[in-house]
C-alpha cells in the first residue's frame, strides 16, 4: 500500500458515507478507483466499495444496505435486471430498456435509474458533432450492454438502428422484451447471416459482445474480411476498453473507421450517477479519467 492510499484509509471513521458497486463478480471493477479518486477531490467524507453479491443473496443485501445507511450504489452483472422487483420507484429511461445500473436510498425508498445511456452517447455527442438523424447504427449483440445503446441511438436519432445476434431465439426474447416500452418499434433484429448487408450501410457499428475482452485479446466480433465494407469514416465503438484498442478497433481503423473504446462510456456513467448520489453538478470527471488511465497504464 502506498501513502497516499493509506492517507486516505486513515480518513475513514464512524462518519463517512457509503457508496458502493454490486456484482457477481465485482472484483475486477475499475469503479470504486474513479469515484474514490473524484469523491477525495471534491474533499467529501465517502467511501465507495465493491460488494460481491450472488443473484440468491440480492434481496438480503439490499435490505442490508437499507439498515446500514447506504447512500447509493451501482450495478454491474448479473444484477442490472433482478433488481428491478426489489425497488420502489424507476426512472422512466430504466423502465423503458429494463435495466437499472444506479440505485440511490431517497428518504426510506431505493429509486432505480440507468446512467448507461449517458454514458454511451456522451462522446459521440462531445466530440462528433453531426446531425444523426440522418445516419444508420449497427449493434453487434444483443445482450444487457445492448439494451442501453439502442437508448442512446434512440436518443440521438438515428434514423435506423439495427441490432445483430448470433442466437435467434436470444434475439427474438430481447426484441419481445421491448414490447410494452416506447422504444419496441424504433429498431430491428437481424441474425449473422445478415451482416454483409448492414456494414455497407453503418455509420456507426458498436461491439457490445464480451468478444475481445481480456484474456482474449486477439479475438474480435467481426473480421476483417466482414468488415473490410464498412464506410471510411464511419464511427466503431468498442465497449471494451481493455485492451487498448481492441481488435475489433484496429480492424476497423484500418479501414478508415473513427475508434471509440469503452473508458470514456465508463467514466460518464460513474460521472452521471455520482451527480445523482452527491446532488451536485460540478463532478471531477478529469480525475476519475485520469485515475483510471494511470491504473490501466494509458
Amino acid at each position: 500500500m502506498n501513502q497516499q492510499e493509506n492517507n486516505y484509509l486513515q480518513k475513514i471513521t464512524g462518519k463517512t458515507k457509503l457508496l458502493g458497486v454490486i456484482g457477481h463478480p465485482v472484483e475486477h471493477s475499475l469503479s470504486p478507483m474513479m469515484h474514490n479518486a473524484a469523491l477525495s477531490k471534491l474533499g467529501l467524507d465517502y467511501v465507495y466499495l465493491p460488494f460481491p453479491i450472488a443473484p440468491e443473496n440480492l434481496e438480503i443485501a439490499i435490505a442490508g444496505f437499507a439498515a446500514i445507511g447506504v447512500v447509493g450504489f451501482s450495478v454491474t452483472i448479473p444484477h442490472k435486471q433482478a433488481i428491478i422487483p426489489l425497488l420502489s420507484e424507476i426512472y422512466p429511461i430504466a423502465q423503458s430498456i429494463g435495466a437499472v445500473n444506479t440505485v440511490t436510498r431517497q428518504g426510506d425508498i431505493w429509486v432505480g435509474t440507468n446512467t448507461d445511456v449517458e454514458g454511451f452517447i456522451a462522446p459521440l455527442q462531445t466530440t462528433y458533432h453531426q446531425d444523426w438523424s440522418q445516419k444508420t447504427a449497427v449493434i453487434l449483440g444483443n445482450g444487457g450492454a445492448a439494451r442501453a445503446v439502442v437508448a442512446g441511438c434512440i436518443q440521438l436519432g438515428f434514423s435506423a438502428i439495427h441490432i445483430v445476434g448470433r442466437n435467434i431465439y436470444k434475439l427474438k426474447a430481447f426484441n419481445e422484451s421491448w414490447q410494452n416500452s416506447p422504444f419496441a418499434d424504433k429498431f430491428q433484429v437481424h441474425t449473422w447471416e445478415e451482416l454483409p448487408n448492414l456494414i455497407p450501410q453503418a455509420n456507426l457499428l458498436v461491439n457490445t459482445t464480451p468478444i475481445g475482452m481480456y484474456p482474449h485479446v486477439n479475438e474480435s466480433p467481426l473480421s476483417a474480411e466482414e468488415m473490410v465494407k464498412l464506410p471510411s469514416g464511419a464511427i466503431a465503438y468498442d465497449l471494451i476498453y481493455i485492451p487498448k484498442p481492441t481488435k475489433f478497433l484496429q480492424i476497423a481503423e484500418k479501414q478508415g473507421a473513427i475508434p471509440i473504446d469503452g473508458l470514456e462510456m465508463l467514466v460518464q456513467q460513474g460521472a452521471a450517477a455520482l451527480k445523482i448520489w452527491l446532488q451536485n453538478e460540478e463532478i471531477p470527471v478529469t480525475e476519475m479519467r485520469q485515475a483510471l488511465q494511470n491504473y490501466l497504464g494509458f
